[in-house]
């Protein structure tokens, strides 16, 4: 084969042209008919235009030398652990374990292992007690120094915090994110800590615990502006012992809020009930489910599995009448043909289309302020709008207007304190989305523009200064 393809490659739209791999241009290959096919073209192009390249050619002899035996045993032999190119591999699989979640025996896959095998046959996949004992706590290494250089330049930093039980294992865990805006006032988030928690989780025990997380990372307390936490009187104490400002978690009080609202009315948690038997019957019962999707499929409806709900997440119960109300034709076909545990009378599917429309809101509500770039400043404008709409009265309240009534009075308990709570009051008034239009008793909003004015007059103090 000749040396010249080193520099050429073959046209892959037109056969009897070459593509220089240099400068791109096209060069006819002698012809059209593969047997006149030759390279005096892309020699002559090498000679007048690629001096250093067409030298390169001719000391080549105008052919590619065959590797000797040596060479060819060379390339099949494993590259050492410490070799630079294996080194990078093994980088990109641990950053790949960390980043997507992956479990440690990923790498003793053998589909994985094969993939690796024709990506680079030389490279030796480490043990997984390699991984753990040496890259896992270097990378975590890497990242933590990264995390805290960019946290040397802050000026204050906002804390979420949660103590929480694994699903897979009893084991209880404290978490740690911090939020802060950096020197080009973009958000900036990363979560610096998920902690074992043992013992009893009194107040004292959780400021500990806090304390020494904080101490790890080299936060000193003076930079905490607020810690985000939840409902707990555990939790609650903790915070104000160790001298933090902290805010309860929205999402968590909307979930007392519904529960309230939803459990008061005997209506409709005897439908709410009726309709966990009805997808409990489908979900374990796949003869069920097969009949139901045969339905779903003659009436030209997506093949769509009900929702089951968990009864410590409101809003996944929001989620199962829906399926449930959306599957309606399709359940009544089904309940005609086969037995169901219980079936849902007219005015109970009435009762949960009306339960749905009255409980989208906090459902839309709960999704924003889930989301990483939730703030402080929509909490006051959220409840406003809520009580809004759970007071208008319409034509539809029908059967539901207990249940209205009883979400509003939660709304307006659980939420009571809000406007004297300045952290709420001041983030909404600087924010130019809402300022003072979603106060509801006046007098606190003069109290809170002090405070605010006091804010924005101490931030141009410190920027006089030349301070962040």
């Amino acid at each position: 084969m000749s040396a010249i393809w080193k520099y050429f490659q073959v046209n892959e739209d037109d056969k009897s042209k070459a593509v220089s791999k240099i400068c791109k241009s096209k060069f006819s290959r002698g012809g059209t008919n593969p047997n006149s096919y030759n390279t005096s073209n892309l020699i002559k192009h090498l000679k007048t235009q690629h001096d250093a390249e067409y030298k390169e050619f001719s000391h080549s002899g105008g052919k590619l030398q065959q590797p000797t035996l040596p060479q060819m045993l060379k390339k099949r032999e494993k590259m050492s652990r410490d070799n630079p190119h294996a080194m990078k591999i093994t980088e990109a699989l641990t950053q790949y374990i960390a980043l997507d979640d992956q479990p440690l025996s990923v790498i003793e896959d053998i589909g994985f292992r094969r993939l690796l095998s024709v990506l680079e046959p030389r490279y030796e996949i480490p043990s997984r007690q390699y991984i753990t004992d040496r890259e896992l706590p270097k990378l975590y290494d890497f990242v933590k120094r990264h995390i805290q250089s960019l946290l040397q330049d802050v000026s204050a930093i906002s804390l979420t915090t949660d103590i929480w039980t694994s699903s897979v294992s009893p084991v209880s865990l404290i978490s740690l994110t911090a939020q802060w805006v950096d020197k080009d006032f973009t958000l900036q988030r990363a979560v610096l800590h998920a902690k074992q928690f043992r013992g009893s989780h009194t107040s004292q025990a959780i400021e500990d615990v806090f304390d020494e997380m904080l101490r790890k990372w080299g936060v000193p307390k003076t930079l905490i502006h607020v810690v985000l936490r939840d409902n707990a009187k555990n939790m609650i104490k903790a915070m104000t012992d160790a001298g933090f400002q902290s805010l309860p978690c929205f999402a968590h009080t909307l979930q007392l809020v519904v529960n309230e609202g939803l459990l008061v009315q005997r209506s409709v948690t005897d439908a709410v009930a009726i309709g966990r038997k009805i997808v409990r019957h489908f979900k374990h019962s796949t003869l069920a489910y097969s009949r139901l999707e045969d339905i779903q499929l003659q009436l030209n409806q997506p093949t769509k599995r009900l929702q089951q709900d968990v009864q410590t997440r409101w809003n996944s119960t929001f989620y199962m009448i829906q399926s449930l109300i959306e599957q309606k034709r399709a359940l009544g076909i089904y309940g005609s043909e086969n037995e169901l545990p219980e079936n849902l009378a007219a005015h109970q599917w009435a009762l949960l289309e009306k339960t749905v429309a009255v409980l989208a809101p906090f459902e839309e509500l709960t999704r924003k302020v889930s989301c990483s770039d939730a703030l402080a400043s929509d909490v006051i404008p959220a409840v406003t709008v809520l009580l809004r709409i759970l007071n208008r009265e319409t034509d539809d309240d029908q059967g539901i207007k207990t249940m209205k009534s009883t979400l509003a009075a939660a709304v307006k308990r659980r939420f009571t304190d809000m406007e004297k709570i300045p952290l709420y009051c001041i983030a909404m008034l600087l924010d130019p989305r809402y300022k003072d239009r979603f106060f509801l008793k006046r007098q606190h909003c003069h109290g809170c523009q002090r405070n605010a004015e006091g804010v924005i007059a101490e931030c141009e103090y410190r920027r006089a200064k030349g301070e962040s």
